[in-house]
């Protein structure tokens, strides 16, 4: 097993940059995964790890075996690098470099018949993107489509919060204009959740194919998605302010459609 111990080593430089830098992930066509739960999860996932290292007095050396990798990708490094490459403040002394997937929709495929999707339109946090997955996953959603992104899907805090969850879903990018036409080939139902002209939102009917599509909370959601082929619905608002974190209404709009679905 080969060690590093130096912070100035071109191959941590490297992998520092992958961890800051989105430009960096899409030119080099890799990203970091942190921990054991997500790195098992993308290798179920059919993720391909290109290498793992190990801090060794945080991470048992024999449990190693279980990620099915050669000795020669397998590095030890120092506590200090360790500190420098880590994003998260609990941890277990295990990263992975892996390749990137596409996420190009015409890899979508609804083995459902009914599908539930949700579409999140030019969200910026990667927290909400990550506590949305995860909802997702709970929920067992069909897809999770990301209209005009504003981060890409590998950014370290989307791992994070997600605790895993980008590699349990399927996840499509694309345009506004791209997703809106294919849900509208697929024959998709389109539950807009917005302010203006809508209804509540548990006086629709979420058993048929569906796609509830949120946007951001300080602008809502494009027009596009509020025309006459689509269903404007809302969360009734009680206080003195008119929205909600947008992670909590997507846990709120997905899990009254699964609630029709099941009972």
């Amino acid at each position: 097993m080969k060690i590093i111990k130096s912070l100035q080593n071109h191959f941590i430089k490297d992998i520092i940059k992958l961890q800051s830098k989105s430009r960096e992930r899409r030119k080099k066509e890799l990203f970091l995964i942190e921990g054991q739960r997500e790195l098992s999860l993308a290798i179920k996932s059919g993720y391909e790890i290109e290498n793992i290292l190990i801090e060794p007095s945080l991470f048992e050396r024999n449990k190693i075996a279980k990620f099915e990798i050669s000795e020669n990708k397998i590095f030890e490094i120092s506590k200090d690098v360790y500190k420098k490459i880590a994003y998260r403040d609990s941890t277990e002394g295990i990263v992975g470099i892996v390749k990137t997937k596409k996420f190009d929709l015409e890899f979508i495929d609804f083995k459902n018949k009914t599908p539930l999707i949700l579409v999140l339109e030019g969200l910026e946090k990667p927290g909400n993107i990550g506590a949305i997955l995860r909802t997702a996953d709970a929920a067992n959603v069909d897809a999770v489509l990301i209209a005009n992104p504003k981060t890409d899907i590998f950014n370290p805090n989307i791992i994070r919060s997600s605790v895993g969850c980008v590699f349990t879903n399927q996840i499509g990018v694309g345009t506004s204009e791209e997703i809106y036409s294919f849900l509208q080939e697929k024959k998709i139902n389109i539950y807009s959740a917005t302010l203006q002209n809508s209804n509540e939102y548990y006086k629709n009917d979420y058993t048929g194919p569906s796609a509830i599509v949120l946007g951001t909370e300080a602008s809502g959601l494009t027009n596009l998605w509020r025309n006459e082929y689509c269903r404007n619905i809302n969360i009734p608002m009680y206080g003195k302010i008119d929205s909600m974190n947008v992670s909590v209404a997507a846990a709120i709009l997905t899990f009254e459609a699964k609630r029709q679905r099941i009972f």
